[in-house]
């Protein structure tokens, strides 16, 4: 099929490498979010997926809005039979959903109809599931509510950040995308409507949704620093200063709730429940580092609170 493909972020970069490099399907063009200033330079970056585009010499559509006449113009002209999408980050108008005459078919990184929206992946740590995976969908009007053609699942495992458990199903979610549009060419797949049991909604995760107060009990604690781990961080505060955090152990023991204990073995912190053991942290202006290093450099007076 000739597809014009819709993504932006680094988790949509397999499903992009894979159909470029299939034999079944021909990536005429790409559609991703415009150049955005990123980095200490505060230069103008192409998107992860626009990158690889340029690299393989494929016309890169940047709308600012989908419903830009010119870019409904352009995508008519390219006369796409499907257009895949993972993680493009705007919504999609009728007019241009109606393009193409397979639709628009995205690769979601939930089981439908859980964790319909931005943060799937995130949503599922946080709430403690044990299993997640990916869905392809044809997209509708609604939010992530179109009939799905397949799904793959995927152990969350006890450790698992987002990053990690996302790099994962980007990979097998490749695998995934590119079998349904060989399905849907051939005709041997059809889409079939989600249930209306079990919907659950995932959304965009704040910087500020990333803050920790240590007065939680300990499960969530791990859980919701493991979900917001890249991206947006977790962090705290300790003497008025912010502190970023990398993921935390539970201990079977109690501490004071929110106040930190400097050990040889480590920086404890307690919780509503049992403690937890800090590991990587990030003092304003300074590296990632142990957090025990950061412990002994901020020589902190007994029974200081974090949070």
């Amino acid at each position: 099929m000739r597809v014009v493909f819709a993504g932006t972020p680094e988790p949509a970069v397999p499903s992009l490498r894979r159909l470029i490099e299939s034999e079944g399907h021909e990536v005429v063009a790409v559609v991703t979010r415009p150049d955005a200033v990123a980095g200490r330079g505060r230069k103008l970056l192409r998107s992860p997926v626009g990158q690889l585009a340029d690299e393989h010499g494929i016309p890169v559509l940047t709308p600012r809005k989908p419903s830009e006449p010119e870019f409904v113009a352009a995508l008519t002209e390219l006369a796409p039979d499907c257009c895949p999408v993972v993680a493009y980050g705007a919504l999609l108008p009728q007019q241009v959903l109606d393009i193409p005459a397979h639709g628009w078919i995205n690769l979601h990184f939930s089981l439908l109809p859980a964790w319909r929206g931005a943060a799937p992946v995130q949503a599922a740590i946080d709430a403690g599931d044990d299993m997640t995976g990916a869905s392809t969908f044809l997209i509708e009007a609604g939010l992530d509510t179109g009939p799905v053609y397949g799904v793959m699942t995927e152990k969350i495992g006890l450790t698992d950040t987002a990053g990690e458990l996302l790099a994962r199903l980007a990979e097998a979610g490749a695998v995934l995308l590119e079998k349904t549009l060989d399905g849907v060419e051939d005709g041997s797949l059809q889409a079939i409507p989600q249930s209306h049991d079990g919907v659950t909604y995932a959304p965009k995760v704040t910087v500020e949704a990333g803050r920790i107060g240590f007065d939680e009990p300990a499960l969530a604690i791990h859980r919701h620093i493991r979900a917001v781990t890249p991206a947006p961080g977790a962090w705290t505060e300790v003497n008025g200063l912010r502190l970023k955090l990398g993921p935390v152990e539970m201990v079977e023991e109690t501490l004071p709730e929110r106040e930190i204990e400097v050990r040889k073995s480590g920086v404890f912190v307690g919780t509503s429940t049992i403690a937890v053991r800090l590991g990587q942290v990030q003092p304003p202006g300074k590296k990632m580092m142990n957090a025990l290093d950061w412990a002994r450099g901020a020589r902190l007076a007994p029974g200081t609170v974090i949070g």
